[in-house]
């Protein structure tokens, strides 16, 4: 099995993605598309040079590469996408054949959160927008995306697991609870400015406190990003 989630940045991405490389039977690949889409945007970001230079830029190959044989043979893989990667010049024909998941997360705690590392982003740059349209498209196509909110993961880990588990089609394996600190293999080049917090983790974390308040170009931002997250929010998965 291959499972496409695409999420946004500042959400529980790369938990999840260790979670389920956890598992025997999965590998899991760090955003494919991150080199590709800063090649064709022209975007800076903090440490691109490295991340031009560690992934293919033409999307055509990445695509060959998901769609080829799973890392170490596998049973399944994860591959873990920022939606706002998939740019539309991009081909997505090959979005046939993958389980997909729209993880998502409050735009106020996502814009509180990129913000604190990454200077006046944009909407196109958060994947709010961009994670609607790939709903509307993968339905329109006859796909069952699974919607997820961060919020329910790090509420009950166990309970939105297993239930994702069930709505994929995969066996429940309690391996997803948990993780080894520190670096892990699939991490990409990137992860030595974003993945501090993660790699000191062993696990998802609890609850989240009280929402984030914010003024200015943030507060606008979040508003404008407010949509989109409606849109999905009742269609969540449920434990």
């Amino acid at each position: 099995m291959k499972i496409a989630c695409w999420s946004g940045p500042r959400n529980i991405s790369t938990a999840m993605m260790y979670s389920f490389a956890n598992r025997a039977d999965c590998g899991a690949v760090d955003e494919p598309f991150y080199a590709a889409y800063l090649a064709m945007t022209g975007r800076v970001h903090p440490m691109g040079e490295a991340i031009l230079a560690s992934q293919p830029t033409d999307p055509d190959v990445v695509i060959a590469e998901l769609t080829g044989p799973n890392p170490g043979r596998l049973p399944h893989v994860y591959h873990k996408h920022m939606a706002q990667h998939m740019l539309p010049g991009i081909r997505r024909d090959w979005f046939t054949g993958m389980k997909h998941i729209l993880l998502i997360r409050h735009p106020a705690r996502v814009v509180a959160s990129f913000s604190a590392k990454y200077e006046n982003p944009e909407l196109a740059e958060i994947g709010f927008t961009q994670q609607a349209e790939l709903y509307d498209q993968l339905t329109a196509e006859g796909h069952a995306p699974v919607v997820l909110d961060s919020a329910d993961v790090r509420a009950d880990p166990e309970g939105t697991l297993r239930a994702l588990c069930e709505a994929l089609g995969l066996d429940w394996d309690p391996a997803m609870l948990h993780w080894p600190a520190g670096p892990k293999a699939e991490d990409g080049v990137w992860a030595a400015h974003w993945y501090n917090a993660v790699h000191g983790s062993t696990g998802f974390a609890g609850a989240e406190g009280p929402m984030p308040v914010l003024e200015g170009a943030g507060r606008t931002l979040a508003e404008a990003a407010l949509p989109s997250y409606e849109k999905l929010t009742p269609l969540r998965l449920r434990a």
